[in-house]
């Protein structure tokens, strides 16, 4: 890691020796160094989120397919205590032994349904926890791939300084090096700066 660190910082003097014939150009080369070295960082960290979204989603996925068995086997439930307690109702002549078995059946199967009302809200609200967890690192994601869009953009604009050496041009690349820094800097540290409009645009 020292190593590869000291071939960035050689490269980086390399560049600012080649450009030492003019002020512009060391801004340039010193400015896509950091740009370049920043984007890579964001990659890094958007991979890995990208990751993480899809474990989130697969587990929402799972909760709620399990949500949906522990419903049908409650309306199952449910289903048999109204059939047995129609059917104890329609044999009033039936022995008592017939009646206390039926008694047993409909209160097993309330229940049955009773706990898997309970452990449907259980895996509701573990569901919903892995929507908001996704929902949560979509955003971070967005952050990322704005920052790496604006950073991209700089570089290119910051190539064309160099061959036209129009001083405006430097400025309008650094303004998009500075706000792809500020969204890549809010997704490390889980700020909520997030330009819905170009998130939209990018999406």
């Amino acid at each position: 890691m020292v190593a590869l660190m000291s071939d960035i910082v050689d490269q980086v003097k390399d560049a600012v020796e080649a450009g030492g014939e003019s002020r512009l150009n060391t801004a340039i080369a010193v400015l896509v160094s950091i740009t370049a070295t920043f984007i890579a960082l964001c990659n890094v960290k958007d991979g890995n989120i990208g990751q993480a979204m899809a474990q989130a989603q697969a587990h929402s996925v799972d909760a709620w397919a399990y949500y949906q068995a522990k419903g049908t086997k409650q309306l199952l439930a449910e289903s048999m205590v109204d059939q047995l307690t129609i059917q104890r109702d329609t044999l009033s002549a039936a022995s008592l032994e017939t009646h206390a078995l039926l008694d047993r059946k409909i209160a097993q199967y309330s229940a049955d349904a009773k706990v898997y009302e309970s452990e449907k809200a259980e895996i509701k609200q573990s569901a919903e926890r892995f929507q908001t967890e996704y929902d949560r690192l979509n955003f971070h994601d967005d952050q990322f791939d704005m920052a790496d869009a604006n950073l991209s953009l700089s570089i290119a604009l910051l190539g064309v300084t160099a061959l036209t050496r129009k001083r405006w041009l430097f400025a309008v690349g650094a303004a998009f090096a500075l706000f792809g820094v500020a969204l890549g800097t809010s997704g490390f540290l889980g700020y909520d700066f997030h330009p819905d409009m170009l998130a939209k645009l990018l999406s």
